[in-house]
């Protein structure tokens, strides 16, 4: 034997004994470094064995003497290395034939002795139970070989008296009798059945029936109800639309004369403005003017007045009579002083007309603001009319009476102070014509 590995495939095993091995090791499936001529190499085959166990005319339990064939599958667990001992010891050197051989003497002795326990009947109707007996008596022996029985089956059960065969008679006989009672009880219980079947039928058609009359008549009923709540609740939704549109209608009227009175507020404050510009023309048309007329005519008057004194304290120098010069000078002073008073007094007059104007003009403001506070400070507005043709309604009625008392205004000053505003603000008073 050559040095070198020793290999095996998956369905045998090699056995390897001699030096360094106090007991032979068992390698299923593998390869080993084996010294050749200290150490000995035995091959065992792991293959699945068919046997075919036939025990002719084997007596059974009440006598009588039947032929059995059963089938077995056997083979040496290698992955169970005390099997795999087991089986070296009992075999290694054996052949394949031999080992079958020896396995199916051992198979059919246990295969005589459970048909010698059991019936013909036990036997031919349960197979499976005879095929258990038969594998698990069998495996208790065979496995301390180191064999694993895979599968036991029985093949075929006979006979040469004939004893299955009138047991089959007998019982295909017994077979008919029941097929043929078994065939009556039928149709009389089918008949019994479909009568009931039908009867059930219309049971069932006429609670349908009644079940649909049921459910109809629960629509019906429910279906007018909800009618009715869609119609009341489509009514009070009509009411809530009507309602809100009432509502929406009179908020549009109040925010209308809201708009009124903020349109009124703006045209009066427009006429304030219009006031204060008009106040601001008088101021420079008028006023100024008038000022400045009068600061002239001081000027011109002080002018003279210094001119006539000079002129007198010239003269009182020049006759030299400083009595007379000082009674002279003190005439010329009275009457440059008399003469500057008169031309005060014609400014003054003058200017009159314009100051009046211009406190009055000042004071219309604070008169409108005091006439418009009321309303100003309204915070809703309730108006009546008595319907009468031609008569104003809302804010119109409002503004309108505002604007008559501010139409009134002139007159009232007129009357009071006597200053006519339309005739000065027009330019024909007499200041003007004087300025010219």
């Amino acid at each position: 034997m050559p040095w070198g590995f020793q290999t095996c495939g998956p369905n045998e095993a090699l056995v390897i004994s001699g030096c360094c091995h106090s007991k032979p090791m068992y390698i299923p499936g593998g390869r080993k470094f084996v010294l050749p001529g200290i150490q000995q190499v035995q091959r065992l085959s792991l293959n699945t064995m068919t046997i075919t166990i036939e025990s002719p005319r084997i007596y059974t339990q009440l006598g009588v003497p039947v032929t059995v064939t059963g089938v077995a599958q056997l083979r040496i667990k290698g992955q169970n290395q005390e099997m795999l001992a087991a089986a070296a010891e009992q075999f290694l050197g054996k052949s394949e034939h031999e080992i079958t051989e020896i396995s199916r003497e051992t198979l059919e002795g246990h295969q005589r002795a459970i048909m010698g326990n059991m019936t013909v009947e036990e036997i031919y109707k349960d197979r499976k139970k005879f095929s258990k007996c038969v594998f698990e008596v069998a495996s208790s022996d065979l496995v301390n070989m180191g064999i694993s029985v895979v599968s036991y089956t029985l093949k075929d059960i006979k006979d040469d008296e004939g004893y299955l065969k009138a047991l089959g008679l007998s019982r295909t006989a017994q077979v008919k009798r029941d097929a043929r009672i078994g065939e009556a009880e039928a149709q009389k219980e089918s008949g019994i059945k479909e009568a009931m079947a039908e009867q059930e039928r219309m049971a069932a058609k006429y609670k349908n029936d009644i079940e649909i009359a049921k459910a109809q008549r629960d629509y019906e009923l429910k279906k007018a109800a909800f009618d009715q709540e869609v119609q009341a609740k489509k009514a009070e939704s009509d009411l809530a639309y009507e309602l809100q549109a009432a509502k929406t209608r009179q908020q549009i009227k109040e925010e209308e004369m809201q708009i009124k009175v903020v349109e009124r507020t703006q045209q009066i404050n427009v006429q304030e403005l219009e006031i204060v510009r008009k106040e601001r023309h008088l101021d420079a048309s008028v006023r100024k003017p008038a000022e400045a007329e009068r600061y002239r005519l001081e000027k011109i008057a002080e002018a003279e007045n210094q001119k006539i004194v000079l002129e007198a304290q010239a003269e009182a120098e020049s006759i030299q009579l400083k009595g007379e010069a000082e009674a002279y000078a003190i005439e010329a002073r009275a009457k440059a002083t008399a003469e500057q008073m008169a031309k005060k007094a014609d400014a003054w007059k003058e200017y009159g007309e314009a100051a009046k104007l211009d406190l009055v003009l000042k004071t219309l403001p604070k008169l409108a603001a005091e006439v418009a506070q009321p309303l100003a400070g309204a915070n809703k507005i309730t108006m009546v009319s008595n319907g009468g043709k031609g008569s104003e309604l809302g804010a119109a009625k409002i503004t309108g009476e505002v604007m008559d008392i501010m139409e009134r205004l002139p007159r009232i000053v007129n009357s009071m102070a006597g200053v006519d505003i339309a005739k000065t603000m027009g330019g024909d008073g007499g200041g003007g014509k004087r300025r010219n």
